[in-house]
């Protein structure tokens, strides 16, 4: 064998050995990725009470799959930033002069401000409005070193929906309030939570797949390393909330039947106005609710062309009006208004008379629906309730 058949066999073995460290070296980062991916040993902000160090963290936060069949043994809100018990000093004690003591009593010490404490509970109702614990799946986000608003909100601006999923983010601000992140704002913190279902769909693995790719790209983008829990926890909380919204997606309609001819469209928008109605500009009427939202609407059955109609349609989207507007009241006697207006008759989907009994039974029918929503602690007319049946 020559110097060069020995020399280029010496080269060729260092070749090989080379190729297979580097694909050792590349499987090694591509198993770390996924691991890093899909870790569940996570520690939860928003569950987290008090501002202890995630290093301080033994033991892993255990996901609990929400439950949406009976009341909880104790309703509590989720809480964002209020410190443990034990990071409250305790306050002065100060005892009670006796009779025989000459000294002047001491002043009372003065209890903390309410205020305060209200001024804290609202910005964590804000922020739980966007990122709910409920019924979003939580995406902490660590952040390198403080950030401020104006630098991250055209990136996050970027990553709202997922799907028909919205995601939002907040962040704990140096005041030590959780808050949606604005401008001018500093943070030291920050959530993200994408939903887990809507009235259509639960959250799939392909939209959740999605969201942990634009994820990354956009905590790459603002300094921050998210902690995404695991796909098959999420999915299987997902389809646990949308079985209880498609179980409550409920929509109670009364119809008026016309006693003679049909009416004419004019003449339908006269009384309508007049019993207060707003047309809206999809050509939808709406009973307004005082507030900017509306408790029921009204359908004509008809297009836009046709120039009379013998029937309207008066619906209640039910999870969406709180129990306190009577929203069901509300509509009946409306219906019994126009009842008289318009010389109608009030008839269910079959054409046949609704007698007051009927009525009243149908009226018990949705008090048992709030309290079903109540025990979920999802309340009809809540935001929880708005953004899932929206």
């Amino acid at each position: 064998m020559t110097d060069l058949q020995i020399t280029l066999f010496g080269a060729g073995g260092v070749f090989i050995v080379g190729v297979f460290s580097y694909n050792k070296w590349q499987e090694y980062k591509a198993k770390k990725s996924v691991e890093r991916a899909f870790s569940t040993d996570h520690d939860d902000v928003l569950m987290r009470e008090g501002d202890a160090p995630v290093a301080d963290a033994q033991e892993p936060v255990l996901r609990q799959e929400p439950r949406f069949d009976a009341a909880p043994a104790v309703k509590a809100e989720p809480s964002f930033g209020a410190p443990p018990a034990s990071a409250v000093p305790d306050a002065p004690v100060h005892a009670e002069p006796s009779l025989g003591d000459a000294a002047e009593p001491a002043p009372a010490v003065a209890a903390p401000a309410a205020p305060v404490q209200e001024e804290v509970s609202a910005a964590s109702e804000q922020a739980t409005s966007l990122v709910d614990p409920l019924i979003d799946c939580l995406l902490p986000l660590s952040l390198e070193a403080p950030v401020r608003g104006d630098k991250i909100l055209p990136v996050l601006q970027t990553l709202r929906l997922v799907g028909n999923k919205p995601v939002h983010f907040i962040g704990l601000h140096v005041n030590g309030d959780w808050e949606p992140i604005t401008h001018g704002g500093v943070y030291t913190k920050m959530q993200g939570g994408v939903q887990l279902a809507s009235r259509s769909t639960a959250l799939n693995e392909l939209e959740y797949s999605e969201l942990v790719t634009r994820l990354r790209g956009v905590a790459d983008e603002i300094g921050a390393e998210p902690e995404v829990p695991d796909m098959m926890e999420v999915m299987a909380e997902a389809r646990t909330l949308h079985r209880f919204v498609a179980g409550h997606d409920a929509q109670l309609g009364v119809n008026l039947h016309t006693n003679g001819a049909p009416w004419a469209i004019a003449t339908l928008l006269v009384a309508l106005e007049k019993q207060g109605f707003d047309v809206r500009p999809d050509g939808r009427f709406v009973m307004p609710d005082g507030d900017g939202g509306h408790l029921f609407s009204l359908s004509t059955n008809v297009t836009l062309a046709e120039e009379t109609t013998p029937r309207l349609t008066l619906l209640l989207d039910v999870p969406c009006v709180a129990p306190a507007r009577d929203g069901f009241g509300a509509m009946v006697a409306c219906a019994k208004a126009l009842v008289g207006r318009l010389d109608a008759t009030i008839v269910d989907d079959y054409n046949q008379a609704l007698s007051d009994a009927a009525l009243a039974e149908i009226a018990g029918q949705v008090h048992e629906f709030y309290q079903e929503m109540d025990a979920a602690d999802i309340p009809a007319g809540s935001t929880r309730a708005l953004r899932l049946f929206s």
